[in-house]
């Protein structure tokens, strides 16, 4: 009997911890009128066809996991990777984080653009921050912050 609730214990705790590295995003909504005729591009959802979200790294995918499991809602991407050609008629940097899957711009319908910045701005793993006046979307990235910020860096209208 006490083997028997010893292997139960150890199992309810296995499943705990294993439980925890779910990501929330795994259960973010994507149904509404806002996510109707969007496709899914290796996993997020694209705004267009011109959107590429192959190239993303673990740790932007993470990063978009963390927003989708915080606000419950599929985020969509505006832009992701881009190459010299699509970064430059874009207007992007030389040196953009696009160009190095490391960057995404995207909205969440439903949820306020001020609310993505302000969960950004707390977000240990958001490098650098734009927030484009004028635009429903917003711009991260997974640069290393400088030594001593303890915030994104932020550009664009932040």
């Amino acid at each position: 009997m006490i083997t028997a609730l010893r292997t139960l214990a150890t199992a309810g705790i296995c499943l705990t911890m294993l439980s925890a590295c779910v990501p929330m995003a795994m259960f973010a909504n994507s149904s509404g009128a806002a996510y109707a005729g969007k496709r899914n591009d290796w996993g997020t959802i694209v705004a267009s066809r011109e959107v590429n979200a192959f190239c993303i790294s673990p740790k932007l995918r993470f990063l978009i996991w963390e927003f989708e499991g915080h606000f419950g809602r599929k985020v969509i991407m505006h832009s992701g990777y881009r190459d010299r050609q699509h970064n430059t008629a874009a207007g992007g940097a030389d040196n953009s984080y696009h160009t190095k899957c490391m960057a995404a711009d995207f909205y969440i319908p439903g949820v306020d653009k001020r609310e993505l910045i302000a969960f950004a701005m707390r977000t240990s793993s958001v490098g650098g921050l734009g927030c484009y006046p004028g635009r429903p979307f917003i711009h991260v990235d997974v640069r290393d912050r400088p030594r001593g910020y303890n915030r994104p860096v932020t550009f664009s209208g932040c």
